[in-house]
């Protein structure tokens, strides 16, 4: 029997994640799924927000379908207890190097893009973040220098395996899609992406099929506002990749549409699978998010861990078709409800429309 390890979180999670569950049941797939806390739910209920039962319950499922974790109520905590660190734990634990974040301009929601129709049309591309590496594994702290002065650092560094296997994800993923690689970094003032940038041209020989191109990460942001048709796929690291992935996820229309995944091989292993939306606790039990972030991701989920092509495919072309029919949740400038939404998607999955 497949195990999906259901960890819906904090604020909007549960909701989401709810609706994903229903959009899976509907696939006709046999599907057996355990829940566990996490972040500040599970802090309140254990102390912690990811206690040693629910990480065994991740390392031991088949894949893990994720809501979000965040509570402002828990920010004066120290860090190594507040709930954004289950994410990051989970990532380090299971070796979730790899996070693929799609961006695509589902047909019908060029008006909730803040760029011109014509430029938001041609958004089909996938930036490929480095998970457990770069500044926020680094070393940090926060001292007084000697003259009595408060000092914070967070130490960015990649070691060359590090970068290589990110990198050999990225071209395997180009061989897949149109066959061109742009790797982002700060290659002209830091001497971590002057690594990065030495190892993927390195790599590169083994992939003669794949256009590779560089881009400073400012070029980078500019360029996916002023033409994103140009990429395809995007490799950089952890600090570049939250960074720009957030901003392709409002060019393509919302934030509330974008899934993730994220993995430590391309196919047939455990992956951890989340929208990238966050816990927007300010919505959180009021039916106004969007779902189909967390449904998106449930298809990558089929996709990567479970080897279901046809599921997956099925359930994303649910999602256009809904959205083509006129649903829209607030985010997107209309007025549906999350299980509203759901409800448009599953119609459109079980009447044949995808």
């Amino acid at each position: 029997m497949t195990l999906i390890a259901l960890l819906a979180g904090d604020g909007i999670g549960p909701e989401v994640v709810a609706e994903a569950r229903r959009v899976l049941d509907a696939t006709g797939l046999t599907l057996a799924y355990e829940e566990a806390p996490v972040g500040g739910a599970a802090y309140r209920a254990a102390g912690h927000p990811l206690p040693p039962e629910t990480l065994a319950l991740a390392a031991r499922a088949d894949a893990i379908l994720f809501g979000a974790v965040g509570d402002p109520a828990y920010d004066s905590l120290e860090r190594a207890l507040r709930p954004e660190q289950a994410i990051l734990g989970l990532r380090k634990a299971l070796g979730l190097f790899a996070n693929l974040r799609p961006a695509t301009l589902f047909a019908g929601l060029e008006d909730a893009s803040p760029l011109r129709p014509d430029i938001a049309r041609r958004i089909d591309l996938v930036i490929l973040r480095e998970l457990t590496g770069d500044v926020y594994f680094g070393e940090k702290a926060q001292h007084r220098t000697t003259d009595g002065r408060r000092e914070g650092y967070d130490i960015m560094s990649y070691a060359e395996d590090e970068v290589r296997r990110i990198a050999t994800v990225g071209f395997e993923m180009a061989k897949r899609r149109e066959r061109k690689l742009c790797s982002v970094d700060k290659a002209n003032v830091l001497e971590t992406s002057q690594l990065w940038r030495d190892v993927v041209i390195e790599l590169s020989a083994d992939y003669p099929e794949v256009a590779l191109t560089h881009m400073y990460v400012d070029n980078a942001a500019m360029q996916m506002v002023r033409n994103p048709g140009q990429f395809d796929v995007i490799v950089t690291g952890n600090l570049f990749g939250d960074i720009l992935s957030d901003q392709a996820s409002m060019c393509a229309g919302s934030i509330g549409m974008l899934p993730s995944a994220s993995l430590r091989t391309w196919s047939g292993d455990t992956g951890l699978y989340e929208p990238i939306h966050g816990s927007a606790p300010d919505i959180a039990g009021q039916g106004k998010a969007n779902p189909c972030a967390a449904i998106l991701s449930a298809a990558m989920m089929l996709r990567h861990s479970l080897g279901q092509e046809a599921a997956a495919a099925r359930i994303e072309a649910a999602v256009a078709a809904a959205i083509a029919g006129g649903a829209r949740t607030p985010d997107l400038g209309g007025s549906l409800a999350t299980a509203a939404m759901g409800d448009a998607v599953l119609a459109a999955l079980e009447s044949g429309a995808a």
